[in-house]
């Protein structure tokens, strides 16, 4: 298969993955509303397309990554309406099960195939080529994607059967955001104690306490810089609703996680909705007594 693929969504994911696709040779054939991200794509070797129409008459696999269930579902329907011939439409974004159902049954009436790749990652690994994907669907279709896969991720996995890819990225987001906030406790314990931030986080990442979201995210609470994103709190939002849901669903006690959904809440309250998901180191230092 010629090494084209569709995009569209070209935020803070879907650019990245845009941009590292080009770099590695593929012809990307891109489409976004927003006239900033567009522009960003065109100059970095994207080429633009005149809608989400258009980009499937021009690739043979498409991946979409959007921020909410109704705009996913309105692109759905306008590449099943689009008369391309028949696509592998690969979904990168963090839905309900029931809107990825949604997704598939209105491509598969129009003869396209879909697939549920959720990604692992934030928009800062996805600069670095940092993700993993949780590809799941047609067998045949997954592998006609794995070549792009490896040039924009660092793992993919075939999860079997459609919507297995959205639950293991329930299970991971899960971790993410208690991870998140742990990391955020332990650095403003560690500011209220009067240590060296810079050293705590040299030193805690690596040892047995640290973690991932830690590496990631003390870094950005010890500048206490939070912009650009990388996850916004409001768009995290979402995915705690989400995950929240499919845990009730399944009978599951998630007594940790349930206990974070209030500080990331609180983010939106101080108005730091557009803000990194490490602004939750905000709202506990505003807590502590270490802002006013």
């Amino acid at each position: 298969m010629d090494r084209i693929v569709g995009i569209v969504g070209l935020g803070i994911m879907g650019g990245a993955i845009a941009r590292n696709l080009v770099e590695r040779g593929w012809t990307v054939i891109g489409f976004d509303v927003d006239e900033g991200k567009k522009a960003e794509a065109k100059a970095a070797g994207v080429t633009l397309a005149a809608s989400a129409a258009d980009v499937a008459h021009r690739a043979p696999i498409l991946f979409t990554s959007l921020p909410s269930p109704k705009i996913v579902v309105a692109v759905a329907e306008e590449i099943a309406a689009s008369g391309a011939p028949k696509r592998i439409v690969a979904e990168f974004s963090t839905l309900a099960l029931a809107d990825k159902m949604k997704f598939k049954a209105i491509l598969e009436k129009a003869g396209h195939v879909a697939l549920d790749c959720p990604l692992s990652g934030t928009g800062a690994q996805a600069a670095v080529r940092d993700l993993i994907v949780y590809a799941s669907g047609d067998t045949a279709a997954i592998k006609a994607c794995v070549p792009a896969f490896e040039d924009f991720s660092k793992q993919n996995a075939d999860l079997g059967a459609y919507g297995n890819g959205s639950k293991l990225k329930f299970v991971a987001n899960h971790l993410v955001a208690i991870h998140n906030v742990a990391s955020a406790e332990a650095m403003v314990l560690a500011k209220k104690a009067g240590l060296d931030v810079d050293q705590v986080v040299a030193l805690v990442g690596p040892g047995a306490g640290g973690s991932r979201m830690f590496q990631m995210r003390a870094p950005m609470m010890a500048a206490n810089v939070y912009e650009p994103p990388t996850m916004r709190c409001s768009t995290w939002q979402k995915d705690m609703q989400v995950i929240g849901d499919f845990a009730k669903e399944m009978g599951v006690p998630t007594p940790l996680f349930t206990r974070t959904e209030a500080i990331y809440e609180k983010t939106l309250e101080m108005g730091l909705g557009d803000m990194d998901t490490a602004a939750v180191c905000v709202v506990l230092e505003a807590e502590a007594g270490l802002r006013k």
